[in-house]
């Protein structure tokens, strides 16, 4: 399977950075979302950042022209039909994501392959409602995307053998590192990271310690590169609480049972740094704790 020209539903956090990395390593990129505006703020939002990586010598002027020329953009679903591959990176809610696969399927070639960049919700069953479950896959970059070099790939059951080795091959054309990881709910990484996040919003709740000694205990006394809590609010608490119901409901043990903190801070519209508000506060100049 060759794969050349890249569909991407969704223009936020996570659709901007993988339509930036795809650019830079040569892919044609139609990137789609429900706005102009966001589509707007995303071409921006890529140009800066490539921008920042010319700054600092780690691409050429000419990469970056020539990268940003790839990137089209379309507010029709459809449009993405035509494409080798098509990434949905919609919001970490299942039945948006099935209705986008319904969507999208009458306009797809036969040979395109299907995959969501969900980082939770089984792969198995939003293959189940597509019409090539044999071409789907989980297909979970981490974020920041230009920075992270993990890239999950995640078969469903009737995942074929050439549509793995074809993203496999697309991982590596990226620069990044592939890990295969088995259709569990949250696969390897939230399956070990959000538990976690959700231990530190507990440790809030009790009273053991407040965000800020919480998470200066995690950065000093386990040499993390940022605290859970802060972790939380760059990732969205509406994502975090998402997974961990993922987790809560599809393992069905209590130990995944989301904080009712974290529940209280997502119905508030707390959602961290893309709300300005979570556990911390990032109105002001520099982020304040919030507790």
């Amino acid at each position: 399977m060759s794969i050349q020209s890249v569909g991407i539903v969704g223009a936020g956090q996570m659709g901007n950075g993988i339509a930036h990395v795809f650019a830079l390593a040569g892919y044609d990129v139609l990137l789609n979302d429900i706005s102009q505006e966001g589509l707007d703020k995303a071409i921006a939002l890529i140009d800066n950042n490539i921008e920042r990586q010319v700054s600092r010598g780690k691409i050429t002027a000419k990469a970056k022209a020539d990268a940003m020329g790839r990137i089209k953009t379309t507010l029709k679903l459809a449009d993405l039909g035509q494409t080798d591959l098509v990434i949905e990176a919609a919001t970490e809610r299942e039945m948006v994501k099935q209705a986008i696969f319904e969507d999208l399927m009458p306009h797809l070639k036969p040979t395109t392959i299907l995959t969501s960049n969900t980082s939770s919700i089984s792969i198995t069953r939003l293959a189940s409602r597509t019409d090539r479950p044999e071409k789907f896959m989980g297909f979970h970059f981490m974020n920041p995307v230009p920075v992270m070099q993990l890239v999950e790939l995640i078969r469903g059951i009737a995942t074929d053998e050439p549509t793995y080795n074809a993203l496999a091959e697309v991982v590596r054309r990226l620069g990044k590192t592939a890990a295969s990881a088995e259709d569990f709910p949250a696969f390897i990484v939230n399956r070990i990271l959000m538990p976690m996040i959700n231990e530190a919003v507990y440790t809030l709740y009790e009273g053991v310690g407040n965000v800020k000694s919480i998470d200066e205990s995690l950065k000093l006394g386990a040499n993390h590169p940022m605290g859970p809590l802060e972790l939380a609010d760059f990732i969205g608490l509406d994502t975090c609480l998402a997974i961990m119901n993922v987790l809560h409901e599809g393992l069905a043990d209590t130990k995944y049972r989301p904080c009712p903190l974290l529940t209280k801070y997502v119905e508030a519209g707390w959602l961290g740094r893309k709300t300005g508000r979570g556990f911390y506060d990032y109105r002001g100049e520099t982020p304040m704790p919030t507790r």
